[in-house]
């Protein structure tokens, strides 16, 4: 049978219009997915790690001449800590407007309130995200995991890292620093940086002066970068939303980097059917967590990844704190958001997805450099979950309990609470890998029941403070609300 043409001038400009009809369906989908516009003329720069942000991130600051708005969930007061604290103090002492937020939990127990009492002094406005409130008992499950620098309104970051001396390693005790990823942008995406801060800002108190924030269009271009900011906030799920589009819309390859990954149910699904269609997809996770005693739960999440066809890998480095996404040459994400519903839905985040080949580019190849630095798992005899090779000693583990980011303990809860609910509602079908966990709560749940008639103290006493403290926090709410 003869070939049909395709080199017929009216054949091509058919394929070429019906070409840009579903990609101008894909942009608009993925912006309203993400409630984030994509945002031309820039420029991006990758930084891989504290080698490469900290001096860009010291030196931007420096640089200031009119603002600095600085977002961090942790900053450690360290020798890392005190050094972008001085910077900061320095620029305030110069009359730059310098505002900070810190997350309320990702600071306890790191920095002292000495610390923040000397910003202050030195003139930085510093607030404080989301600290307990009497009437909002459960407010401490959404904090603020942004990770945010912008300058001036000319230059912006957005990453993965917090400050602390973990990231930047302990060369003297033959300790890497952490993995993680930044960007910096130039050009008028870095008005939606600010915004995304200002967001945060409100949120923490007063709103900022609506003159102080740059338009885009007041911002020149830099490059030819397009890229989407997407600030999300809790139950927004935008960024959720974006990653169920971009694992359905792939059709190469997806790989991913996250720190803290708890495998959902819906994209797990959308991850097997890409695999399906013949995408490669492959996730790159810690070896070693911050979090030891969530090990073993992060590892039963391996197992139906595995089964359906996705590669799994495991740094052999120190921790991987890195949260990023590459998918076919052509779309690249990095910023602060862990592939699980406490940051998808729960946490204030910020993420810039750029849709740039020679980024995207650059992404993959970072990617294949940091696979050739990580073991492959599998599924050995008996299924059972296994390296394929035996991993290399981890000098890392000596400062585990230094901490990074917590959000994987709320993560780990939702996957307890989704693996339970499903056992006991049979609204979906379990696998094996889902066994340990019905198994663990099994056993709770029948000590708790025993505690309860053998020492039922023990149970009503807590029960009663929470419902006290419960009923306090509502007449606080309803009084404030009659007052107004």
């Amino acid at each position: 049978m003869e070939k049909p043409r395709t080199d017929h001038p009216s054949i091509k400009r058919s394929v070429d219009k019906a070409t840009s009809a579903v990609h101008l369906l894909a942009q608009q989908a993925f912006s309203r997915a993400a409630g984030a516009p994509l945002v031309p003329g820039n420029s991006v720069r990758i930084l891989k790690d504290a080698r490469e942000n900290y001096p860009a991130w010291l030196e931007a600051i420096s640089s200031a001449r009119q603002s600095i708005h600085f977002e961090s969930y942790i900053i450690h007061e360290d020798e890392t800590g005190n050094q972008f604290a001085q910077a900061l103090a320095a620029k305030a002492r110069e009359g730059v407007r310098v505002r900070l937020i810190y997350d309320w939990l990702g600071a306890f127990g790191r920095t002292s309130r000495r610390f923040w009492e000397r910003l202050r002094k030195a003139g930085v406005e510093v607030r404080c995200f989301n600290p307990p409130y009497l009437d909002r008992p459960f407010s401490w499950l959404s904090r603020d995991h942004r990770k945010m620098i912008a300058v001036d309104g000319r230059i912006g970051f957005v990453t993965g890292l917090c400050i602390g001396r973990m990231w930047a390693g302990y060369p003297e005790r033959s300790i890497e620093p952490w993995r993680d990823t930044g960007v910096e942008v130039r050009g008028p995406a870095v008005s939606d940086i600010e915004l995304a801060f200002a967001e945060t800002w409100a949120a923490t108190g007063s709103p900022l002066p609506e003159d102080e924030l740059p338009a885009r269009g007041t911002i020149p271009r830099a490059g030819e970068v397009s890229l989407r900011v997407v600030a999300s906030a809790p139950n927004t799920v935008g960024l959720y939303r974006l990653d169920q589009l971009i694992a359905s819309l792939a059709t190469r390859y997806l790989w991913l980097t996250d720190a803290y990954f708890v495998g959902v149910t819906p994209y797990v699904q959308a991850l097997r059917a890409a695999v399906k269609d013949g995408v490669d997809v492959r996730l790159l996770v810690p070896g070693a967590t911050d979090i030891p005693l969530l090990r073993a739960l992060s590892m039963a999440g391996y197992q139906p990844l595995l089964e359906a066809g996705i590669r799994v890998f495991e740094w052999n480095g120190s921790m991987l704190h890195a949260k990023t996404a590459v998918a076919d040459r052509r779309w690249a994400r990095v910023g602060s958001t862990n592939l699980n519903l406490a940051s998808w839905m729960g946490n204030y985040e910020l993420d810039v997805a750029i849709e740039d080949d020679a980024l995207a580019l650059a992404m993959e190849q970072m990617y294949l450099e940091d696979l050739s630095h990580s073991t492959e798992i599998v599924l050995g005899e008996r299924r059972k979950v296994r390296p394929v090779q035996e991993r290399p000693k981890r000098s890392w583990q000596k400062t585990r309990r230094e901490g990074g980011s917590i959000s994987r303990a709320g993560a780990g809860a939702i996957r307890i609470g989704h693996a339970v609910g499903a056992a006991v509602s049979n609204r979906r079908v379990l696998g094996p890998a889902e066994t340990r966990i019905i198994s663990w709560m099994g056993v709770a749940c029948l000590a708790l029941g025993l505690v309860s008639v053998f020492w039922p103290l023990l149970v009503t006493v807590p029960l009663a403070l929470l419902c006290g403290w419960l009923g306090v926090s509502l007449f606080i709410r309803a009084f404030k609300l009659y007052r107004k």
